[in-house]
């Protein structure tokens, strides 16, 4: 039985100049996002930092290098720089405010940071955000295969479910994992949603994105309520955890994830038209992943998920070398050829 129930953070729909920060500041962004939205900002900033990346070992070393003076940490941008003002702010019993450039996922609301090491995913429970801050035109202008890319986490409900079925049917879910009819039952309909406000987030259409925005609040409440977050990950983010690791540092989290939505369902046997539709609708990119990468990381998968202790799904059963999963990699489009 888990001890705790996280809420979401606060959330606060603002114009980013009426921000009028007092206390001396630590900041966690980007040289692009600082350079686009920093004349925006009224912060009394003591050190700056702009992660190349979400390692373990390197957030510690930013936490560890807070000067004393600091009294809150903000982390402005995508999720790179979210996770790390929540690590950095946790490790120092700080107070954490989130202003994201962008809706890059559900990052913004979780009590977790997800960092790095040893070739997959840790989550550090680090507690929510005291706020989070948004800005509509701010991010209105974000690219648009950034600006919407929290689609995926919507999206991935869709595979997130068939692996919990999958596994449940096979009596590989723990415990305190078990399915739960009720919840897939709410995360579905969040699921469905998605393809109705796909068109209007590539479109940067305001409405559009307050409702990305409160899909993924349901689906991180649903996840806190549960304890873990079967319903929203499965295999989609488990393949697209393996493939980081021989991406370049800063590839977005959509780019991967987005798919790893088509091929998870494909090997679920689901046509993966509607998904595709629905994320190039998005304004996602779904061309970004090498091919030859794809071929040299999918016969590694059933390893890896072993490996990184990944809850049960498909993943663990694929022969890399079948028809099936040759057919899968086809209808997503990673294996270089056109898709079915």
């Amino acid at each position: 039985m888990m001890n705790t129930v996280w809420p979401l953070p606060r959330v606060t729909f603002r114009e980013l100049t009426t921000v009028r920060e007092s206390r001396p500041t630590a900041l966690l962004t980007s040289k692009g996002v600082w350079a686009s939205v920093g004349s925006l900002l009224n912060l009394p900033i003591v050190i700056q930092a702009e992660p190349p990346h979400v390692r373990h070992s390197y957030l510690e070393s930013l936490a560890e290098g807070l000067p004393q003076e600091v009294e809150v940490v903000y982390g402005v941008g995508g999720g790179r720089a979210m996770d790390a003002a929540k690590y950095v702010a946790w490790r120092n019993n700080k107070p954490v405010v989130l202003i994201p450039t962008a809706i890059p996922g559900d990052v913004m609301f979780t009590w977790v940071s997800r960092v790095r090491e040893n070739r997959g995913v840790t989550d550090i429970e680090t507690g929510v955000a005291r706020e989070c801050i948004i800005d509509w035109d701010v991010i209105r202008s974000a690219p648009p295969h950034l600006r919407g890319g929290g689609v995926v986490d919507v999206l991935s409900i869709v595979t997130g479910l068939l692996d919990w079925r999958y596994a449940a049917e096979r009596g590989k879910n723990s415990p305190e994992q078990r399915f739960v009819p009720w919840a897939a039952g709410i995360a579905a309909a969040i699921a469905q949603q998605a393809f109705r406000i796909a068109e209007g987030v590539g479109q940067g259409n305001v409405e559009s994105l307050k409702l990305l925005l409160d899909f993924l609040g349901l689906e991180v409440q649903l996840c806190n309520q549960l304890g873990h977050s079967r319903p929203e990950e499965g295999s989609e983010h488990h393949f697209a955890y393996a493939i980081e690791n021989y991406m370049p540092p800063r590839t977005p989290h959509s780019d991967m994830v987005g798919p790893g939505i088509l091929f998870a369902a494909a090997l679920h046997g689901q046509d993966v038209q509607p998904l595709r539709s629905a994320l190039e609708a998005a304004g996602l990119r779904l061309d970004q992943l090498n091919p030859h990468v794809v071929q040299q990381v999918v016969p590694e998968l059933p390893a890896y998920v072993v490996e990184q202790n990944l809850p049960y799904g498909i993943l663990r059963d694929i022969d890399p070398g079948s028809d099936k999963v040759q057919q899968a990699l086809t209808a997503a489009g990673l294996d270089g050829g056109p898709t079915l």
